[in-house]
């Protein structure tokens, strides 16, 4: 029963039915979570997963494509792949992101601790890179009906929310996406009404990303990227045209930029 109720929940009826879907970052535990869960809703017919990861075919449904964040080449090319097979778009997740690297990237305590060359890796993979899927992937939204353009933010990229400090590179590159997410959605909403351009906070989700970070995090609110998924995507089938241009949280709430 649970299951059913589960199923029910993620219709995402408010897209309409014949979903073309594109999740970029599918091979991390957040895009992989959210490419299943959307595999099994009724309404989509098809499902693109974008990795760095060898171009390879899953089925005659889904396929799997080489898209490489940090190479605006390889961006294009993904978006006229998908121009000229599935036409259209009507749902785009940017589930990608990095908070540390081994030596190249570790989140700093002190601003003694700050690096140019590790600042500009979190910029290029947490700001440029999701900007330039923008570039390419917008014009690629259906026009006559909801459409939606999502980007996996984070709570710590509020300005107003930043109580704590530390973390600079993580902070200001999120920061530096919602600011990106503010601004694209304005001009999608001259070029096409019906869309949406927002930012989505998963949570504190149990993957590598989170897992040197997730001692003081209660068993409650460490979630499985399933879970995530689910809720992530249920904030999505909630949201309007009027709802874009803002930072969401897993439950449906808005956080500040």
């Amino acid at each position: 029963m649970a299951k059913a109720q589960t199923e029910e929940v993620l219709q995402m009826e408010s897209f309409g039915t014949a979903l073309n879907v594109a999740v970029i970052g599918a091979s991390g535990a957040i895009g992989g979570a959210l490419a299943e869960v959307l595999e099994k809703c009724q309404a989509v017919s098809k499902i693109i997963r974008f990795s760095r990861s060898s171009p390879r075919s899953v089925d005659k449904e889904h396929a799997w494509l080489h898209l490489d964040l940090e190479n605006e080449e390889s961006i294009a090319g993904a978006a006229a792949a998908i121009e000229s097979s599935a036409g259209e778009l009507h749902i785009v997740i940017v589930a990608t992101g990095i908070l540390h690297d081994r030596d190249r990237l570790q989140p700093e305590k002190t601003w003694r601790n700050l690096s140019g060359p590790a600042m500009e890796t979190a910029f290029r993979l947490n700001t440029i890179g999701p900007a330039l899927v923008a570039k390419h992937f917008l014009p690629l939204l259906a026009r006559d009906r909801k459409s939606v353009f999502a980007a996996i933010s984070a709570r710590v990229g509020s300005i107003e929310d930043n109580h704590l400090g530390g973390w600079y590179a993580y902070r200001a590159s999120k920061a530096a996406l919602n600011m990106v997410i503010k601004t694209l959605s304005i001009e999608l909403s001259r070029r096409n009404p019906n869309a949406l351009c927002v930012g989505l906070h998963p949570g504190t989700v149990d993957t590598a990303l989170s897992k040197p970070f997730q001692g003081g995090v209660p068993e409650a609110k460490l979630f499985p990227a399933a879970r995530s998924a689910r809720h992530l995507l249920t904030v999505l089938d909630n949201l309007a045209p009027e709802n874009s241009g803002c930072l969401y949280a897993w439950d449906g709430s808005q956080i500040p930029f």
